[in-house]
């Protein structure tokens, strides 16, 4: 297990959830190699879909940037080994906030 590894970026997520997506990101590099970003990044959406409900976005890379709006308390931006880790979750509602990646 790697996530007291991880180094955090960026969040608005309560610690138990920061916890759980860093651990989610660990077992996920455990199951995949690191360069199959694709599998990772669905490995910890469905288990986010599945812990807190659905609507939960995942991306991972090395190299990345983005605009997104996510739900208020459901964002996470953490560092782990070679790659980055963005999970939010997304939707339209009043109570959403714009973010940048770089």
């Amino acid at each position: 297990m790697l996530e007291g590894k991880a180094l955090i970026e960026d969040t608005d997520m309560p610690v138990k959830m920061q916890i759980q997506a860093m651990a989610s990101a660990s077992q996920a590099l455990d199951l995949y190699d690191v360069l199959d970003c694709k599998s990772i990044a669905a490995h910890i959406k469905k288990e986010f879909d599945m812990k807190y409900g659905g609507g939960w976005q995942c991306v991972v890379g090395s190299n990345f940037g983005c605009f997104f709006t996510h739900t208020k308390g459901t964002f996470i931006y953490f560092t782990l080994e070679t790659l980055n880790f963005l999970i939010f979750k997304g939707t339209s509602s009043p109570s959403t906030t714009l973010r940048e990646i770089t």
